[in-house]
């Protein structure tokens, strides 16, 4: 009896050895915020390099790295802390009971479930890998090689049935090689060892050495989602108020085009003209001299602005000269402190956030090279980027562009031919030029007051007609001063020919619209055959 008994435990606790020893979370601590850091060596990169995350060391140098996505930490306080934070996970790593003992070939199209794996020599990783979670998401991969580690060029970890590269972890008592074109998972911790990545790997981990050099070579890099990491929703989104109806807005300046510009959204400045705009291609009001919505805009961007301004930046980009380049960045504040120029792609990754915000301050004039493309990956919405501009902005000839730009005290150029802005462009002051462009808001304003709406002079009514565009309904509300039954409204198609007739017999009128086919329609509001108001309507019907 006593003898069934002992095995029976016996087998119990063997069964619970995995979960105790490989089932815990490693504590990382802020070596966690980090893509690549040595305790100490240097770190440095060669081509051009995509990585997400904090970069450091904290005895040596970080070297040739442009636009990083993340914080540069040299030999500081936060580099300090990492050393003793890279220390104890190392430490538990290492006393993590092994589970099984494999071959120093790994790969080869073999397929792994949770536990922890140790190699006695050197290993080198071949062809595909895959790791299974048997959907289990917290299920943990321990991989503890006592030797150096290489995998061949082009090789791969593939994660399956809820696997998490969070959860998957490589400590090496050697150097670490990760040859050209490896998409490789996890976090690599070389122990008194340096790790090379080559180029074009994707690594979706960490590259941690506590002694040891580490040098990429345009490889792409970020530290791994999951595993109770916060989701990340960058800062606050400023109120647009009266802005969010405007595509162009300055409050103090011309707004001129000379080319065929298609827009969709309000065009107006409070002070100055706007001129060359052909009305059947812009959806929205056209604000041709200042009016009571450019004023309230005025005040309205004010705020925009202070918002936006007042942001402390999570991460600088230090390298404002070479902006873009297919460089990624997640939802936060950036700051660059100098003239930019946008060149080639640049990617905003929402990481599956569709109300992640992405705000990015230029300290000096913005400009897009040729060709160059605003790209927006994994749930990024247009509506959801700021760029908060200290000077002029000029959007070059077939540039993509996305996000609402708010440039103090600069000129805006939309350059000839076929730049597109999904977004808007406004300017506390300075002249917005447009040739040949394409500017759409980035989504409906719920309240566009008529499209090249006039009024009569020293009239205390006002006429507001919302949604327009408009599609099965809109609604007319008379603002200020009325007698109620004293008004009509009229809508008359492209054509010139009456296709509505109806008394204003209350402050608030629901119109059907649903007969209106999709196009231009003028309106009047008259008062004992005297014009009141007057404006453009758009139906999509």
């Amino acid at each position: 009896m006593k003898t069934k008994l002992l095995i029976t435990l016996t087998a119990t606790f063997l069964l619970l050895i995995p979960n105790a020893i490989f089932g815990q979370t490693i504590t990382l601590g802020t070596a966690a915020n980090f893509v690549l850091f040595s305790t100490n060596g240097a770190v440095s990169n060669s081509g051009t390099s995509q990585l997400t995350g904090n970069i450091g060391t904290n005895n040596g140098s970080c070297t040739g790295f442009g636009n990083v996505n993340g914080a540069m930490h040299n030999n500081d306080g936060v580099s300090a802390q990492c050393v003793t934070d890279l220390l104890v996970a190392y430490n538990q790593l290492d006393a993590a009971i092994t589970t099984d003992l494999i071959s120093s070939t790994m790969g080869n199209g073999a397929t792994l479930f949770a536990g922890v794996y140790s190699v006695t020599n050197a290993a080198t990783l071949t062809s595909e890998l895959t790791l299974d979670g048997k959907d289990d998401p917290n299920a943990q991969f321990i991989f503890r090689i006592n030797g150096s580690f290489s995998a061949d060029a082009a090789s791969k970890i593939t994660l399956i049935n809820g696997t998490q590269s969070c959860n998957v972890f490589w400590v090496t008592e050697g150097k670490v090689i990760l040859a050209a074109g490896t998409s490789f998972k996890g976090t690599v911790i070389a122990n008194n060892s340096a790790i090379q990545i080559g180029a074009g790997v994707k690594l979706e981990g960490r590259a941690l050495s506590t002694t040891g050099a580490i040098a990429v070579d345009g490889s792409t890099a970020y530290v791994p989602l999951g595993c109770g990491n916060v989701a990340l929703t960058g800062p606050v989104a400023p109120t647009l108020a009266s802005t969010e109806c405007y595509v162009l807005y300055s409050a103090s300046g011309a707004i001129i085009n000379t080319g065929t510009t298609t827009l969709k959204g309000d065009v107006g400045t409070n002070s100055g003209t706007t001129a060359g705009f052909d009305p059947l291609l812009v959806n929205g009001t056209i604000h041709a001299t200042p009016d009571i919505s450019t004023a309230q805009c005025a005040a309205d961007l004010a705020a925009v602005y202070s918002q936006l301004n007042v942001l402390t930046p999570d991460i600088n980009l230090l390298y404002p000269a070479q902006f873009g380049h297919s460089l990624v960045l997640t939802p936060h504040t950036y700051f660059l402190n100098a003239a930019t120029l946008l060149t080639d792609t640049l990617f905003l990754n929402a990481l599956g956030n569709a109300n992640a915000v992405f705000v990015i301050q230029v300290n000096g004039a913005l400009s897009t090279a040729s060709n160059s493309n605003v790209v927006l990956i994994n749930g990024a919405q247009s509506k959801n980027v700021f760029w908060k501009v200290e000077g002029a902005v000029s959007i070059n000839s077939t540039s993509t562009f996305r996000g609402t730009i708010v440039s103090n005290n600069g000129a805006v150029a939309f350059l000839n031919p076929n730049a597109l802005l999904d977004g808007r462009a406004l300017t506390t002051s300075g002249i917005i030029s447009v040739a040949t462009a394409t500017a759409i808001v980035p989504a409906l304003c719920t309240i566009i007051t008529g499209v090249n709406s006039t009024q009569t002079s020293n009239q205390k009514l006002t006429v507001t007609i919302a949604p327009n565009p408009i599609s099965s309904t809109t609604t007319v509300v008379l603002n200020g001063d009325s007698k109620v039954g004293d008004y009509n409204l009229v809508i008359y198609s492209s054509m010139g020919n009456e296709v509505i007739n109806i008394p204003l017999n209350k402050k608030t009128t629901t119109l059907t619209t649903t007969n209106l086919h999709q196009g231009i329609y003028f309106f009047k509001v008259m008062s004992n055959n005297k014009l009141i108001q007057s404006g453009k309507l758009i139906s999509e019907n």
